[in-house]
């Protein structure tokens, strides 16, 4: 049987901006962007992203773990990131994308968050997301 799988991610998303132009703010390396609404027209908006990843965990997943290394990342950059958000009217978010074992004997991951993401959450003035979905049979 597949056992859980997990990941941590923060990321900023919003209408007509392009990716590239937070890469070049924040100077960190995104893991992923999309660019959709750099290039779409006012009268069809599309949402760009810029994310930051973890890399995805499989067997014990420690999703306190996982935000917290990630936030030890951003953290010297709170500042840089409120500005962004601001001027490119961006709205932040930092996830946990969990799948979940199917196996009866596979307990599911803590779902939580420690002190030090809570207080970036707040400083950042960020979301929370979580998702889950379940692995398919072997």
């Amino acid at each position: 049987m597949a056992s859980n799988k997990g990941r941590a991610y923060f990321a900023l998303l919003g209408y007509h901006f392009n990716p590239d132009d937070i890469t070049r703010l924040l100077g960190i390396e995104p893991t992923s962007v999309n660019a959709a609404g750099a290039y779409s027209g006012l009268d069809k908006p599309a949402i760009s992203s810029w994310e930051l990843s973890t890399e995805t965990t499989a067997g014990e997943v420690d999703v306190f773990a996982l935000t917290d290394s990630l936030v030890k990342q951003l953290e010297p950059l709170k500042e840089s990131i409120v500005a962004v958000c601001k001027s490119h009217n961006l709205s932040p978010r930092i996830g946990v994308a969990l799948t979940l074992s199917i196996d009866k004997g596979e307990s599911s991951p803590e779902v939580g968050f420690g002190a030090r993401t809570i207080r970036f959450l707040a400083d950042t003035g960020s979301f929370i997301e979580v998702e889950n979905k379940l692995s398919g049979r072997v």
